[in-house]
């Protein structure tokens, strides 16, 4: 069986602090440094400047968004709930529990994002279906049923691979819709809250992929070749789901075959964050321009004046390199 070791405890031995001055693995001190530069909250969003867009929405594209929004909840909740806190008892050092501790939190931040959105722009009996939406609906509770079964009994790098593949890949059928507004300069301000989301989940997809990786590093050939024929397996099963929840949600709207290509080029890119190639043809150069421009737009529609001001300082949200790190 594919396993990490774990870290030991030993009661014969004093409890160390941390030492962030003592590091064995610098990514571990970069990726903290990064993510709580770039700490944002819902509480200082303003998704109420977007009542006016809203109001012009048709009832689909409201339908739309509630149940994307809705999904993404799930997701986060899941991530937030049960991923990182199964990767954590796998973590090695104390550098890396403190890394992972803080993308936990952030995912309960992700989570809490949307109530603020719905809050906003629906009713409370609106909000109420949304989330019997979510509970009742077959492809969202499929993926979530498989993906929980092997945080809960999967080993520890089938546990990463599955977190990188979600966060890199399967929360895009999601962030579609929003991006696609955006670029059209609409709803820009809930686009904003998603874009600080996409700006973290590139960091975690990256931070975990690199820890995946450096775990199969330690493995033999045959045992690195079966891993990696597991995360491909996975990888058809979920985009198969996907692609019929992808369908359910936009072909009122005429967008499904549009967000398969944009979840077919994430879904390389989780591959790449794995360490692993690319299983679909589709490149950015095959997603709509639109969603692109919503990527890439720069933000101006905070309304304080912070260090974490004017779009929080964006990084660029296309997958982190090893070379992002600078060590």
């Amino acid at each position: 069986m594919i396993r990490l070791n774990k870290r030991q405890h030993d009661p014969t031995t004093s409890y160390k602090s941390i030492n962030w001055n003592e590091v064995e693995d610098m990514v571990d001190k970069l990726t903290w440094e990064k993510l709580t530069s770039q700490f944002w909250l819902d509480t200082r969003m303003v998704p109420s400047n977007d009542l006016s867009d809203w109001s012009k929405l048709s009832e689909a594209e409201k339908t739309l968004f509630n149940k994307v929004f809705g999904g993404l909840t799930m997701l986060d909740t899941l991530q937030g709930e049960d991923g990182n806190a199964q990767i954590l008892k796998d973590a090695k050092t104390q550098h890396e529990i403190a890394v992972l501790t803080n993308i936990q939190f952030m995912e309960q931040v992700h989570a809490k994002s949307y109530s603020t959105i719905f809050s906003t722009l629906c009713s409370p009996a609106e909000i109420n279906e949304i989330f019997r939406w979510t509970e009742e609906n077959k492809y969202l509770q499929y993926k979530a049923n498989v993906i929980r079964d092997i945080y809960l009994n999967g080993t520890p790098l089938q546990k990463k691979a599955t977190s990188v593949l979600l966060e890199s890949f399967l929360f895009y059928s999601g962030f579609y819709a929003p991006l696609w507004y955006m670029g059209n300069g609409k709803m820009v301000n809930v686009a904003e809250i998603i874009r600080l989301i996409l700006r973290d989940e590139s960091v975690h997809g990256t931070y975990i992929g690199y820890k995946f990786r450096l775990g199969m590093d330690e493995l033999a050939d045959e045992e690195r070749q079966e891993m990696t024929d597991w995360v491909y397996d996975l990888l058809l099963d979920l985009y198969q789901n996907e692609s019929r929840y992808t369908e359910e949600l936009y072909d009122e709207v005429g967008w499904s075959e549009n967000v398969k290509v944009f979840l077919k080029y994430n879904a390389n890119k989780a591959l790449m964050n794995l360490g692993l190639n690319p299983f679909f043809s589709e490149t950015v150069e095959d997603v709509d321009p639109i969603v692109m421009n919503g990527i890439s737009t720069t933000t101006s529609n905070m309304d304080f004046f912070s260090s974490v001001g004017n779009g929080y300082l964006l990084s660029d949200v296309e997958t982190m390199k090893d070379s992002d790190y600078d060590f």
